[in-house]
C-alpha cells in the first residue's frame, strides 16, 4: 500500500472524525489480519495507535434560540415578528392587521433594549429606537436567531455588544446544485382579507466564487376582519357583546433586495442593497364607540450595506462592515374633531465599523472592534430641534477556553455627541449640543463538568443602556433634553443538555433552561405635563425588577415509513414589576405592580411532521393573564388568550421543476383576543400557497 494512500485515508478520517463527533477525537487502531489478499501490492503498511487530532467547531457560550430550514417555513407566519413569538422569553405587541405595528420585548426589558441584525449589520431608528418586525417577510430569510445578552461569538462589530437582546435575520445565500447557473423561486399567497402576495426570487452564478441574488415581493391586502366586542361592568356582568368588521387596515407594499455574495482565499464578502414602500391604515383602538379611524400612514426605507471578511494569518483575522440608510415616515391624523396632524420625517443613516481578531494562544482570542454612526432627522414640525448625532463604539473582548470551561469578557465604550438646533420660520433660534461617554462590562461563562456528556452550566453578567432617542429627547412640546440613558444590569443562570441517540425511534433531545433578575433603572417613561391629560413630557422616573424562568426542549422521532416528528416546547414564567415609587402602594397603585402586558406564564408548542413529500405543521401558542397598566386592578384585568394554527404542504415535480402546495389555517377555533387592548385580533382565517422552484 503506497504511503500517499495511508496519507490520503487519514486526511479522510480526520475530517470526518472532526466534524461528526465535533471534537478532539482519539482513534486506536491494532494490527489486525484480514483475510483479504494483498500479494499484488508491493508493501503492506501497519497503523498502530495512531490519534488523530481536530480542533473543536467552536459553540456559543450561551447559544441562540434558532428557526431555520423546514421548521422556519413550516410556520404560519406572515412576518418576522409572526415567528419570533415562538422563543421563550419574548413578548409581542400587535397592533392588529395584516400591516399592523409589530414590536418585539425580550424578557420585558422594552423594546428600545432589543438589537436587531440584517446579515449582520444592525438595522436602525434614531427617531424612535423601535424596529417594526412586521415589515420584513419570512420569503427571503433563512434563519432567526434569538440571544439574550449578547452573540458569544467575540468576533463581531461594536454594535453587537450594545444591546440587551439581539435578534439576527440571515437572508438565504444563493446556493446551485451541480451544473446549474440559475435557480427561480415564484411564490403566490393568497386568503383571508384579501390578501395577494406573489414574490419572485432569482440566484445566478457569475462564477465559481461570485453569485447574485434578487428578490421582489409584492403584498395587498383589505385588512377587513370580524372580531367581537365585550364590555364588562365592574361587577363583572356584562355591558354589552356584539360583533363587527374591522376597517382602515388596508395594506399595501412592495420589497425589492438584491445581493452579491463573493468567496476568495482566506476570506468572503457581500454587498446588499434593499427598498420597501407601503402604505397603509392604521385602525386604531375601539374605543367610545368609535369603529372607524383614518390615519394613514406612508413608509420608505431604503439602504445599501456591505461586509469584507478575510483571515491575514493563522493568528490574525479582520472584519469591515459599512452602511448607509435612508428612512422617510408620513403620518396623517385627518380628524379634526381631535387634532389634525401631517407630519413627514426624515432620517439618515451612516455606519462603519471594523473587527480585529488575534489568537493569543491555541485556545486564547483577542478582538478589539471599533464602530462610528451619523444619525440625523429632519421633520415638519414646527419648532423642531433637527438633531444630529455622532457615536463612537469601542469594544475589546477575550474569549478562553480550556478544556470544558468557556470564558469570555467584554468592556465596550460609548461615546456619543449630539447637536440640535431649534428653528421658527426658518430662522435658528436656538443651539443645543449633548455629550456623554459610558463604559459597560459583560462577562460570560459555560463549564461541561463531563466529557462523555453534553451537560453544559452556563451564567453571565452584563450591564447595558439604552440612549433617549430622537423623540425623548427633541420631539416639540414633549421631548426632554435632560434625559439620562436608561440602565438594564442582567444576571442569568442556566443550563444546556443535549442527548443525541440515533438508536430507535428517538433522535436526540435539546432540553435547556435559564433562570434571570433584570434591574432597570432611570427607565424613560411619558409623564402628564401640567394638570391636562393632552401634554405629555419624557422623564427618568422608572425602576422596574425582573425575575424569570426560560425553558425549552426539543425532540426528534423516527417511525415507521419514514415519518419524522420534530417537537418544540417553551415556557416562560416572569415577574416584572414596577418599583418606581414606593409611596404608591395603595389598592389601585403601581408599585410592586405587574408591568403592562407582561403575562406570568406564556409558552408554546410547534409540531412538524414530515412523511415523504408531505409536511404537515401544528402549531399553539398561549399568553396568560395580565394586567394592560401596572395597577393591579380588577378593571384593567386581562384574560389569558391562545391561538392554534395547522397547516399542510405537498410538494412534487414537473419534469425540472418542483411545486409545493401549502394550505393554511390561523387561529383554528376562532378565538377573539386582544393582544393589545382595544386592538381586536382576527379570528379563524385561511391562507393558499403555491412555490414553484425552476
Amino acid at each position: 500500500m503506497s504511503r500517499s494512500f495511508v496519507a490520503t485515508l487519514l486526511a479522510i478520517v480526520s475530517f470526518l472524525c472532526a466534524h461528526a463527533q465535533e471534537g478532539v477525537l482519539a482513534h486506536q487502531a491494532d494490527s489486525v489480519q484480514t483475510p483479504v489478499n494483498y500479494s499484488h501490492l508491493d508493501s503492506m503498511q501497519y497503523i498502530q495507535n495512531v490519534i488523530i487530532y481536530g480542533r473543536r467547531p467552536y459553540e456559543d457560550v450561551i447559544p441562540a434560540q434558532e428557526l431555520t430550514g423546514k421548521q422556519l417555513q413550516g410556520l404560519n407566519s406572515h412576518s418576522v415578528a409572526d415567528a419570533v413569538r415562538y422563543f421563550a422569553g419574548v413578548q409581542l405587541k400587535d397592533y392588529g392587521g395584516v400591516g399592523g405595528l409589530k414590536t418585539v420585548d425580550i424578557r420585558s426589558m422594552g423594546t428600545n433594549h432589543m438589537g436587531v441584525f440584517y446579515d449582520g449589520i444592525q438595522i436602525g431608528n434614531a427617531q424612535n429606537g423601535q424596529v417594526d418586525l412586521g415589515k420584513f417577510s419570512l420569503d427571503n430569510i433563512e434563519a432567526i436567531s434569538l440571544y439574550n445578552g449578547q452573540r458569544s461569538n467575540i468576533f463581531q462589530s461594536a454594535k453587537d455588544y450594545g444591546s440587551a437582546g439581539t435578534i439576527y435575520l440571515r437572508t438565504r445565500r444563493p446556493k446551485f446544485a451541480d451544473g446549474k447557473r440559475d435557480n427561480l423561486n415564484v411564490s403566490f399567497k393568497t386568503g383571508s382579507f384579501g390578501l395577494v402576495n406573489p414574490s419572485v426570487r432569482w440566484e445566478h452564478k457569475v462564477s465559481r466564487s461570485v453569485s447574485l441574488s434578487f428578490n421582489s415581493e409584492f403584498t395587498y391586502a383589505t385588512g377587513k376582519y370580524r372580531f367581537r366586542y365585550m364590555k364588562h361592568y365592574s361587577d363583572g356582568s356584562v355591558a354589552w357583546d356584539t360583533t363587527a368588521v374591522r376597517q382602515n387596515g388596508e395594506v399595501r407594499s412592495y420589497r425589492v433586495e438584491g445581493g452579491i455574495f463573493g468567496v476568495m482565499p482566506s476570506g468572503k464578502w457581500h454587498a446588499k442593497v434593499y427598498y420597501y414602500d407601503s402604505s397603509k391604515g392604521i385602525p386604531g383602538a375601539i374605543v367610545n364607540n368609535v369603529w372607524k379611524h383614518a390615519q394613514k400612514q406612508w413608509d420608505r426605507n431604503f439602504f445599501v450595506q456591505g461586509a469584507y471578511q478575510r483571515k491575514f494569518t493563522d493568528r490574525y483575522e479582520m472584519m469591515f462592515n459599512a452602511k448607509y440608510s435612508r428612512d422617510f415616515l408620513h403620518y396623517l391624523n385627518p380628524d379634526t374633531t381631535l387634532m389634525y396632524i401631517d407630519n413627514k420625517f426624515w432620517q439618515d443613516e451612516i455606519y462603519l465599523s471594523t473587527a480585529n481578531k488575534y489568537t493569543i494562544l491555541t485556545d486564547w482570542d483577542v478582538n478589539l472592534s471599533v464602530d462610528y454612526q451619523w444619525n440625523s432627522l429632519d421633520a415638519t414640525l414646527t419648532g423642531f430641534g433637527y438633531p444630529v448625532r455622532h457615536t463612537v463604539l469601542t469594544a475589546l473582548a477575550t474569549a478562553w477556553t480550556w478544556h470544558g470551561f468557556k470564558a469570555q469578557g467584554s468592556l465596550l465604550y460609548t461615546m456619543v455627541n449630539d447637536r440640535s438646533s431649534a428653528r421658527f420660520d426658518g430662522q435658528v433660534v436656538g443651539k443645543m449640543s449633548r455629550y456623554a461617554n459610558k463604559v459597560t462590562p459583560a462577562v460570560f461563562l459555560s463549564w461541561q463538568p463531563w466529557a462523555d456528556r453534553d451537560f453544559n452550566l452556563r451564567a453571565y453578567y452584563k450591564r447595558i443602556f439604552r440612549l433617549p432617542t430622537f423623540n425623548d429627547l427633541y420631539y416639540t412640546d414633549m421631548g426632554n433634553i435632560s434625559l439620562n440613558p436608561e440602565y438594564a444590569t442582567q444576571y442569568n443562570v442556566g443550563f444546556l443538555y443535549r442527548l443525541l441517540a440515533g438508536r430507535g425511534m428517538l433522535e436526540g433531545i435539546k432540553l435547556s433552561a435559564d433562570a434571570y433578575y433584570n434591574y432597570i433603572t432611570d427607565k424613560i417613561i411619558a409623564v402628564p405635563k401640567g394638570t391636562g391629560q393632552y401634554r405629555w413630557m419624557m422623564m427618568n422616573v422608572g425602576i422596574v425588577k425582573i425575575r424569570g424562568i426560560d425553558v425549552s426542549a426539543r425532540t426528534t422521532l423516527r417511525f415507521p415509513a419514514d415519518v419524522i416528528l420534530d417537537v418544540n416546547l417553551s415556557y416562560t414564567y416572569q415577574k416584572a414589576q414596577d418599583y418606581t415609587n414606593p409611596a404608591d402602594n395603595e389598592d389601585g397603585g403601581t408599585y410592586k405592580g405587574q408591568l403592562a402586558y407582561i403575562p406570568w406564564h406564556s409558552g408554546s408548542v410547534v409540531g412538524h411532521v414530515n412523511w415523504r413529500d408531505l409536511d404537515v405543521n401544528y402549531s399553539f401558542i398561549y399568553v396568560g393573564e395580565r394586567y394592560h397598566t401596572s395597577a393591579n386592578t380588577r378593571e384593567n384585568h386581562e384574560q389569558p388568550w391562545y391561538t392554534h394554527d395547522l397547516s399542510a404542504g405537498y410538494q412534487f415535480h414537473i419534469g425540472k421543476t418542483m411545486l409545493k402546495v401549502s394550505a393554511e389555517v390561523n387561529n383554528l377555533f376562532n378565538q377573539y383576543y386582544d393582544v393589545i387592548l382595544n386592538y381586536p385580533m382576527p379570528g379563524r382565517n385561511y391562507k393558499l400557497i403555491l412555490k414553484f422552484d425552476i
